[in-house]
């Protein structure tokens, strides 16, 4: 049975390119394999964003990350909670012969939530075992490398967003769209 996010319906995915929109269940699998996101936080008007690893919590709805213990990423969260999430996947360059239809081929998921230091502990453990899982699942932890220790735990700040709303989108085409009152592309 498919679980219920309670996400799916939330106005960000009810917009643009509604034909490309994802299912909760795409969006949290997407989540799960893409390796990179970026953090977009705020400084009054000025915006910052942080290319991030991540790891996605389907229990909490939480996207935990981590980063030095001081610096403007901490700075900004600890001034503007709200937060904008994002993660990509592309690959081929889409030629058209309509200038506005070249296109790429993409998947995403853009989150908006807010995020808060982690301050405890357990779940600050619990988040970054869980991102050490996930990027290397085949290493072990007092048999392939050191566990965490309460020094490091100490540089460290330990972030978890909790996701109000996202989309997921893929457009994976094999052509762009193409007029035919053009002449077509010649084949590669």
């Amino acid at each position: 049975m498919a679980k219920d996010y309670g996400l799916e319906n939330t106005p960000l995915n009810q917009q643009r390119r509604a034909n490309y929109a994802q299912s909760d269940e795409w969006t949290v699998e997407f989540l799960g394999k893409s390796p990179v996101g970026h953090v977009a936080t705020h400084w009054d008007g000025q915006p910052f964003i942080t290319p991030t690893l991540f790891w996605y919590d389907p229990d909490k709805k939480s996207i935990y990350f981590h980063s030095n213990i001081t610096g403007r990423l901490r700075a900004n969260i600890e001034r503007h909670p709200e937060v904008c999430f994002e993660t990509f996947n592309s690959g081929r360059l889409l030629p058209s012969n309509v200038a506005l239809e070249f296109s790429l081929q993409y998947e995403s998921v853009v989150v908006f939530g807010k995020v808060r230091i982690v301050d405890e502990q357990e779940e600050q453990e619990y988040a970054l075992n869980s991102l050490l899982r996930k990027y290397f699942p085949e290493m072990q932890p007092g048999i392939e490398y050191r566990p965490i220790i309460d020094e490091e735990l100490m540089r460290t700040s330990v972030y978890a967003i909790q996701v109000e709303s996202w989309s997921g989108k893929r457009n994976w085409k094999e052509q762009a769209d193409l007029s035919p009152d053009w002449p077509a592309l010649p084949p590669k």
